[in-house]
């Protein structure tokens, strides 16, 4: 598949105009290895080092309308690997919007950085995801790119009340993506979709 093939099948699954915009102008061969260059536009997660992937676009697409983003927004990646994702939230958010990645692996952070050039929004941090970024809390949304059993806790107490946070959760077997809402200070659930295979949630 193309990158025009990939972005009509967004359209055909009805996602938003704003999340097939950002997919049709991030490029997702400029965040992948140079040796899986020519399947960046195949809709399927790839390697990306360090036992790591780039997830596949619908799965991403389906993330990214689960937290039911709106511009200006201040938003958290939990293990932001190459930094496609921050990309396509820089994207969705615009100028005012605020994006912060966490990731784990020096080395992927740092590559992150370098594919990140020219997002102004956009800043990646090195370290624990679940422990998230208590100096720039709270966000008004959080996306978790790992598999995990639950959400952390610390990441709960860093996102706003009426803030949504969504996560792959499971066991390392397979996981469901659900999305969630604070209110009251309680994680209450919105939506769960069965089905899902990610990498784990360094520790």
């Amino acid at each position: 598949m193309d990158r025009k093939g990939l972005i009509e099948s967004l359209k055909e699954r009805k996602f938003s105009k704003q999340i097939v915009g950002a997919f049709s102008k991030v490029k997702r061969e400029n965040f992948v290895p140079e040796d899986v260059k020519y399947l960046a536009y195949e809709d399927e997660a790839l390697p990306i080092g360090k036992g790591q992937t780039i997830s596949q676009p619908y799965t991403i697409a389906l993330m990214l309308s689960l937290l039911e983003l709106k511009k200006g927004q201040k938003v958290l990646e939990v293990g932001s690997g190459c930094g496609y994702v921050l990309a396509l939230l820089s994207e969705i958010m615009g100028k005012k919007g605020k994006i912060f990645g966490v990731e784990i692996i020096h080395e992927l952070a740092e590559k992150s950085r370098k594919n990140l050039k020219g997002y102004e929004n956009v800043t990646v941090h090195i370290g624990d995801g679940k422990i998230g970024i208590r100096e720039e809390a709270p966000f008004d949304r959080i996306i978790i790119s790992a598999g995990y059993k639950k959400i952390p806790k610390l990441l709960t107490g860093q996102l706003k009340e009426k803030g949504i946070i969504v996560a792959p959760l499971g066991t390392k077997y397979g996981q469901s993506l659900i999305s969630y809402k604070k209110i009251n200070g309680e994680l209450k659930l919105k939506k769960e979709v069965p089905g899902f295979i990610f990498v784990p949630l360094v520790d």
